[in-house]
């Protein structure tokens, strides 16, 4: 659900996989409160530097100017005495004091909206958007179309070779995918290789 104009304060957290829309959603939402004559601000952080250093921006290349932060706390610092929406994009690579920010916004009585990754490449839940989810007044859940058969996509499908984490990239590195095409790397447990290189090294000697 959609609103131009809050009666008190709000969170709205916009989600789904890679290439379903967030920041071209949260841009539009960030735009019509534009329109409705109210002060908006925007944030991003500063790993998020794939399209542009100072502006959210979608895949589409829609953006809209933001603030860079390095942690929450520094919307605080930032944030203009007259602002009335704040939107957040990209929330995973936050710490998890983000969600705490975000309600100290929203109870201060403005309109919070938060943009973000649901779900990781490994399918795991993505840093603090899912208790982002649970306070927000407001979900929406976007979808993808899958890479691989062209239904609707729910899954970030990292598709190199890589056991970081966090990989910040596009299309280079990440594919959407359905469930039923979404295959989660194999992990190998650290103990198990460690054995495993022991029974080798036996086996030659």
């Amino acid at each position: 659900m959609e609103r131009t104009h809050v009666r008190g304060g709000s969170i709205e957290v916009i989600t789904g996989s890679m290439f379903s829309g967030k920041t071209e959603e949260l841009i539009r939402r960030l735009r019509r409160g534009l329109f409705a004559k109210q002060n908006v601000q925007a944030f991003k952080p500063r790993i998020d530097n794939r399209y542009s250093e100072s502006d959210v921006m979608s895949h589409n290349q829609s953006k809209i100017q933001a603030e860079v932060i390095d942690f929450p706390e520094m919307i605080y610092e930032k944030l203009h005495s007259n602002t009335e929406v704040v939107g957040v994009d990209e929330a995973q690579f936050f710490s998890p004091t983000i969600v705490q920010v975000c309600m100290n916004l929203a109870d201060q009585g403005l309109r919070v909206i938060v943009a973000g990754l649901d779900t990781d490449y490994r399918g795991r839940p993505f840093g603090s958007m899912p208790e982002l989810m649970t306070v927000a007044e407001f979900v929406t859940k976007q979808h993808a179309i899958c890479m691989s058969c062209g239904s609707l996509a729910s899954k970030t499908q990292r598709i190199v070779a890589n056991a970081h984490d966090i990989l910040v990239g596009s299309g280079e590195f990440y594919e959407a995918r359905c469930r039923l095409c979404f295959e989660p790397p194999i992990i190998q447990n650290p103990l198990q290789s460690t054995e495993n290189k022991v029974k080798e090294s036996t086996w030659n000697v």
